[in-house]
């Protein structure tokens, strides 16, 4: 993800920030594109981060007093389409700062609703909410993961598969449970704290490789996670 239309690059942190409250869509509440696409055989995605204040000091909506510094952290950046990021640069005048702030707070309050993240009554009923999102990942991972026997099948379209479902269901599904989890915290037992922060590492790391392209081996899933809140 880059803004291809400013010199200020956001760090890694607030990268994964952005895609995090985005939940994988453009921020524009009217367009919710899908921002990872499989096109053929490639795996695309189309993300770009806009600047609500300009990067500039003559750009759309420019500030002069904001600092450079403060121009590229998380809470002046959005995340959208090429569509959208170039109707709200060139029709600046009908996307004033006020509104496209508006649009960032709207969507990642729909995201939270989305991912059912709130706290619940007791530990059964978040793991109901849980073991769905556990499931679909564990089951796509057996189908289409690393280990199935088409790895070694050169014209095996599975791999392919598999970074796509990476994209698209696996890093949106983490999220979700990540949210899930955050929000009944005082709940986990204390043994199970652990297994949750090498989870959200899991996690980190994963979207670190997908999303910023940092070269990196993550940290296994730990299997203790599907165990997470039962009694």
């Amino acid at each position: 993800m880059k803004c291809t239309k400013g010199r200020v690059n956001p760090n890694a942190h607030t990268k994964l920030k952005l895609f995090a409250d985005s939940g994988g869509y453009c921020q524009n509440p009217n367009c919710n594109e899908n921002l990872f696409l499989s096109i053929g055989k490639s795996e695309i995605h189309i993300a770009e981060m806009a600047h609500i204040i300009s990067d500039s000091d003559t750009g759309p909506r420019s500030d002069k007093d904001l600092s450079k510094d403060k121009r590229s952290t998380f809470s002046n950046l959005i995340l959208l389409c090429p569509t959208c990021h170039t109707k709200i640069d060139k029709a600046e005048k009908e996307f004033p700062e006020k509104i496209i702030i508006q649009w960032k707070n709207n969507h990642s309050e729909r995201i939270k609703n989305l991912f059912k993240i709130r706290e619940y009554d007791n530990r059964f009923e978040t793991r109901k909410n849980i073991v769905k999102i556990l499931n679909e990942n564990k089951t796509i991972f057996k189908t289409y993961g690393p280990l199935t026997e088409e790895r070694f099948n050169p014209e095996s379209n599975v791999p392919k598969i598999w970074l796509s479902k990476i994209r698209q269901i696996i890093l949106p599904n983490n999220r979700k449970l990540l949210g899930i989890i955050d929000g009944n915290y005082s709940k986990l037992k204390e043994f199970e704290i652990e297994t949750v922060e090498l989870f959200r590492q899991h996690v980190l790391d994963l979207e670190d490789r997908h999303i910023n392209s940092v070269e990196i081996n993550a940290t296994q899933f730990p299997k203790e996670l599907n165990n997470i809140f039962k009694d």
